[in-house]
């Protein structure tokens, strides 16, 4: 659907040639919603400017669904940016318009005929939720309402990509679900691709399918969401993963005073998928007649599944050590000695 290949885009500053994307290839799949994450100054914005052709990159290609963007002009790229609409973190809604007369704004640009407007509208108020909203003003919507309205308006003309630029940071966490529980619904009912730039690791292990880590205008990594949850590879991943796991079910601070209290090895396990519901602590226990002791555990619900991480501390010998470790890969478990005595 859209593939990205080694783009670069440079802006002449006061202070010489700054490069805010610098040589990134990605593939976004048909029907994914895919999440590009990083901090302020990593390039997200400028990189979804390049997909929606506002901006032409320096160098590389931008396709989408077989039509490069980088180099469409005139009635040609129009027609390609029919294809993509933007929600964005403010809204930008037109304060003198109501909710139905935002919503209908983009038909009647495009020529539609009344009828046609108004079932439009009236499909679209009923599919984010905003029944009885329809003769509202702007200033009278909480702020879900209104980027409830900023994404009915993003898919008035049937567009097959929603770019979605911060769309929920301006929004506090109770809303920002809702809002992301709309737009996985939305994804599931339309089959619509979902690109989302976001600095919220919360909203990428949500209801995002794969995600990039850009920084520097570089992408440091990428993968399935799970993985990359699982398997942080580098520092600026791996501190988003730890700023957004969550305690459930086993839920312990880790405390290295315990461990340097007693001896004996301290592991770390990580469960994925069904493996999260395994009774290892218990059968371990019992096949090696060792007290294993919890010192931290967490669990994580993402899009593509849920991952665990448990922290053990066990006092074995180095025969029983091996056996355990191979217990715990039989299990599909993967397992890293953190401390060893």
């Amino acid at each position: 659907m859209i593939v990205l290949k080694n783009v670069c885009k440079t802006f002449q500053a006061s202070s010489g040639l700054v490069t805010a994307v610098d040589d990134v290839s990605l593939q976004v799949g048909q029907g994914q919603i895919y999440g590009i994450i990083g901090y302020s100054g990593a390039g997200k914005s400028t990189l979804i400017r390049l997909l929606n052709g506002l901006e032409k990159p320096t160098s590389g290609s931008v396709t989408l669904a077989g039509q490069d963007i980088a180099q469409a002009k005139g009635e040609a790229l129009r027609k390609a940016r029919l294809k993509i609409s933007m929600v964005f973190q403010h809204f930008n809604l037109l304060w003198s318009r109501t909710v139905s007369e935002n919503i209908a704004f983009s038909l009647q640009i495009a020529g539609a005929p009344k009828a046609a407007i108004a079932a439009r509208v009236k499909e679209l108020i009923a599919l984010v939720g905003l029944n009885g909203k329809e003769n509202a003003w702007p200033s009278q919507l909480s702020g879900g309402q209104k980027q409830r309205v900023g994404i009915a308006r993003a898919l008035a003309n049937n567009p097959e990509v929603l770019l979605c630029d911060e769309a929920t940071s301006a929004l506090d966490p109770q809303t920002t679900d809702a809002i992301l529980d709309l737009l996985l619904d939305i994804n599931h009912k339309l089959k619509l691709t979902i690109v989302l730039i976001t600095h919220e690791m919360q909203v990428v292990r949500k209801i995002c399918h794969r995600v990039a880590v850009m920084e520097d205008g570089k992408i440091v990594e990428e993968g399935e969401v799970l993985s990359v949850f699982t398997h942080p590879q580098q520092p600026i991943t791996r501190q988003f993963v730890k700023q957004t796991m969550e305690y459930s079910r086993v839920e312990a601070p880790f405390n290295k005073e315990l461990i340097n209290q007693q001896a004996g090895t301290v592991l770390k396990l990580t469960f994925v998928g069904q493996n999260t519901g395994q009774p290892v602590v218990g059968e371990l226990t019992l096949k090696y007649t060792l007290p294993f002791n919890i010192l931290h555990g967490k669990m994580t619900q993402t899009a593509n599944g849920i991952f665990g991480e448990l922290w053990l501390q066990v006092a074995a010998n180095a025969a029983q050590l091996d056996n355990i470790l191979n217990d715990l890969h039989g299990y599909g478990i993967t397992t890293e000695v953190v401390t060893h005595d």
